[in-house]
């Protein structure tokens, strides 16, 4: 009897330290399938008593499956003076469940969450630095932190990342109901997430989602993988209580406990930008002369203190130091215009290439840059005020066409940044070149840019004569041999005008085969992007932003060649865009080619994919079309 107790003391040790759960022989081939890393379990558990008093609790236990699954471990938890880490643990498992080591406090590295560029920062972090000694393997970790911040509830999503499967997710936020927890679900179709909600307690789960390969011109993840996003009405940050009912009285909010005690200006500078301005009255020539003055005197850091890092710098700080991140110059320039009387509008926006609104129905501390919005007549007019390079007035790709918080003394509201049309976006090419008898080119290239064009183009003036080299090779790839001489750029930042020219030459452009050429005749404007063709495509595809592309090019034939046969004209009109070539012969020596490509932003149901690839696929066989010449 005696042994038998022990064998089955023995047997339920042996189970408790091995874990079966987290064998990977149990997850199924469906969840395996195109994964990198399954999310066994997670669990999420937010309790929110006071509206100065969040506790976050988190349990993970995620299977990597190979080495691409590493970026898949969040093996982190952040802290400041009013967020504690209460408890942090990992512990590691091998295929089998065996439990191979446990990670204690002390084995977390503790670290600056700084970028490189920080000259403050108030924020640390515990981090897990771990290194596989073989896959799959399974992390479990556990986290509790407590903070007084309650502007920032994590949002929830059953899918972390592409190539990610999940074998079940859950979170659960028990919240004080005079806070007022408000919630924003997206994308949820398609998928079966399971929602329960109570007085003072919302829970959302879901079981079994496969994993997603990325596939070309899919939306942005925010657009396509399921996501709820919380805030509360009343809320705590850094020891200001604040309140969101609408974007408006966030607004008011917001400039009063956030910006209206940054403003002072010395007097020394007042009078400075005075006598810079002299006796101009137009409020925007006036913002013009600010403007430059803050990039000819300040230099972009980020600075990663104060409220939550979403309080500025004093404008004086700003002032005497010649420095501050996207909060402080962008406040800097505002108190500049203020002190000089000219209204403008701190303005909070989602920054980056990829376009991302706030949400406009769910009023709540939102946003990752800062830019200015200056109101003239009935424009707003966009500044960017981090850059040193940036025309006045001008803004690119990093923040338009989105919806973004402009902030008023009397409140905030919701607005949408300038939208570049494909029309705006233009690049036009004007361009010659002469084929000898052995297929050599020998010409020149003219190309202005303009809109979205000109933001990708103009910091060429700036790189070394090998990068610019470098780029435009690349730009012009399709031509081998390539040689590139007598390189000028022009920019005119009043008429956002960007100018390239340059000459070229190119062994062997043209085949030569029994005293016969065969060349094509686009040189300079080729198209050669074709998306993937998918088997089965799984997602609607977005073409964020139009385009416009517009060149002539005159080609000038060996002597004593005709010509044997050229391409066709072609054009092409849908719902994508329109696309037209021409080939003219002007004289028996002389050819044109001209050529206009429109491509339209647009959200297409992914039924049209297939069509929209063989648009692609059409202009670039056209665009490389050629012709053949023969010795008379």
């Amino acid at each position: 009897m005696k042994k038998l107790i022990y064998l089955l003391f023995f047997f339920t040790g042996c189970i408790y330290s091995q874990k079966i759960e987290y064998s990977t022989l149990l997850i199924s081939d469906s969840l395996k399938t195109n994964a990198n890393a399954v999310v066994r379990f997670k669990q999420v558990d937010i309790t929110i008593p006071a509206q100065d008093k969040m506790t976050i609790k988190t349990f993970s236990a995620i299977t990597v499956l190979n080495e691409l699954g590493l970026d898949d471990l969040d093996l982190a938890e952040s802290f400041d003076k009013n967020r504690t880490i209460n408890s942090i643990e990992a512990t590691v498992y091998d295929s089998s469940g065996k439990e191979l080591k446990k990670f204690k406090r002390k084995d977390f590295r503790d670290v600056s969450v700084a970028d490189g560029f920080s000259v403050f920062s108030d924020n640390r972090m515990l981090f897990l630095d771990y290194t596989p000694i073989t896959y799959p393997f399974t992390m479990v970790f556990e986290s509790e932190i407590t903070t007084s911040n309650t502007a920032f509830i994590p949002s929830w999503s059953p899918i972390e990342n592409y190539l990610v499967s999940t074998e079940k997710s859950a979170l659960t936020i028990d919240c004080n109901p005079e806070l007022k927890l408000k919630y924003k679900e997206l994308n949820f179709s398609g998928f079966l997430i399971e929602k329960i909600e109570s007085e003072n307690k919302i829970s959302y789960s879901a079981n079994k989602l496969k994993a997603i390969k990325r596939q070309e011109l899919t939306p942005s993840a925010y657009k396509v993988f399921p996501v709820v996003m919380f805030s509360l009405e009343k809320f705590e940050l850094e020891n200001v209580k604040g309140n969101a009912i609408s974007w408006k009285d966030f607004g008011k909010w917001y400039y009063s406990s956030l910006l209206s005690d940054t403003e002072e200006i010395p007097e020394e500078t007042i009078q400075k930008i005075k006598s810079l301005i002299g006796n101009e009255k137009d409020k925007l020539k006036i913002a013009q002369i600010i403007y430059k003055y803050v990039q000819e005197k300040t230099r972009y850091v980020s600075v990663q203190v104060g409220i939550g890092g979403w309080k500025p710098m004093l404008a004086k700080d700003v002032d005497k130091f010649g420095y501050g991140d996207c909060k402080a110059l962008t406040n800097y320039t505002r108190s500049l215009l203020k002190s000089v009387g000219v209204e403008s509008y701190y303005t909070v926006v989602f920054a980056g290439k990829n376009k991302k609104d706030l949400q406009e129905d769910l009023s709540s501390i939102q946003g990752n840059h800062v830019i200015l919005s200056l109101p003239i007549q009935d424009n707003l007019i966009w500044l960017e005020c981090t850059s040193q390079i940036q025309p006045f007035g001008f803004q690119g790709d990093f923040t338009d066409d989105r919806k973004v918080l402009i902030v008023k003394p009397d409140g905030g509201e919701i607005v949408n940044t300038k939208v570049f049309t494909e029309k705006d976006n233009l690049e036009k090419i004007t361009a010659s070149y002469t084929l000898d008898s052995n297929g050599k080119i020998i010409g020149n290239v003219i190309s202005k840019f303009y809109g979205l064009q000109y933001d990708d183009e103009f910091h060429m003036e700036r790189e070394s004569r090998e990068n610019q080299l470098k780029s435009l090779k690349s730009d012009y790839s399709n031509i081998n041999n390539l040689k590139i001489n007598n390189i000028s750029f022009s920019n005119d930042k009043d008429k956002i005008e960007f100018i390239e020219k340059f000459d070229v030459e190119a062994e062997n452009y043209g085949q030569v085969s029994n005293g016969k050429i065969m060349f094509p005749l686009n040189a300079f404007d080729q198209y050669n992007y074709v998306p993937k063709k998918y088997k089965t495509r799984e997602f609607p595809f977005e073409i964020e932003r139009g385009y416009t592309y517009e060149s002539e090019t005159e080609i000038t034939l060996p002597d004593g060649y005709s010509i044997e046969a050229k391409p066709n004209s072609t054009e092409i009109n849908n719902e994508f865009g329109n696309y037209k070539i021409e080939f003219l012969q002007t004289s028996s020596s002389k050819l044109i080619c001209k050529r206009k490509f429109v491509l339209f932003k647009g959200f297409y149901e992914k039924e049209k994919y297939e069509t929209f690839r063989k648009f692609l696929e059409t202009i670039a066989k056209t665009d490389n079309s050629k012709a053949i010449i023969y010795k008379v």
